[in-house]
């Protein structure tokens, strides 16, 4: 990475439509503005854990590790990879509605030329503590009031969001970044929010 480029991290789980929103704007970015883009897992599951949840959003939340189980393990073996295989795998779960289980995570695997013995891992917590570690440095980032998708611009401040609906395209994309840049540059910003009026847009 040369000293003009720029660093996005973003931290997403699979099953999360705002992350997935974010994540093609953030791609989109790439196209647009000297910025490199790095992909990491976090979990809902995790972050989740004890909490007191309506039981459709329970539901939801044990639903969940499968995929972000099979996305860490992406991350661990083949992490030139993860992006591609969040994509494809997003594709399924928030275009095309398939369910976030093992017929989804082994097509996803075998689209990017993946082992699709790597969607063992979304049937047992043998990885969970590493799963953990990841949740908590995003907690240890932006606190546990918060989901996903988190950010974190040239290894500075992290942020939760941008949340967006439809992900800008083109120049419109890169004005977003511009102004989301200007936010982490100052360390004492905190906050800014209004009310959803839209879901998701997938376009």
């Amino acid at each position: 990475m040369t000293a003009e480029r720029r660093k996005l991290d973003l931290w997403f789980d699979p099953l999360c439509p705002w992350a997935w929103m974010t994540s093609r704007w953030a791609l989109e970015v790439a196209k647009v503005r000297d910025v490199d883009v790095e992909f990491h897992v976090m979990s809902l599951s995790v972050l989740n854990e004890g909490r007191d949840l309506p039981p459709d959003y329970r539901a939801g939340m044990d639903a969940a590790w499968g995929g972000v189980r099979v996305a860490l393990a992406v991350q661990q073996q083949y992490p030139e990879k993860l992006t591609d295989f969040y994509t494809a795998l997003g594709t399924r779960i928030h275009l095309r509605k398939e369910s976030n289980s093992r017929p989804a995570h082994e097509a996803a695997l075998a689209e990017v030329g993946l082992p699709v013995e790597l969607a063992d891992a979304a049937d047992t917590d043998a990885n969970d503590a590493a799963l953990r570690a990841a949740q908590a440095e995003v907690t240890a980032a932006v606190g546990d009031e918060v989901g996903t998708p988190v950010i974190r611009v040239d290894g500075g401040l992290s942020l939760f969001g941008p949340v967006i609906s439809p992900a800008p395209k083109g120049e419109e994309a890169g004005r977003l970044w511009d102004g989301f840049v200007n936010v982490c540059a100052y360390p004492g910003f905190f906050e800014l929010k209004r009310t959803r009026t839209v879901g998701p847009i997938f376009d």
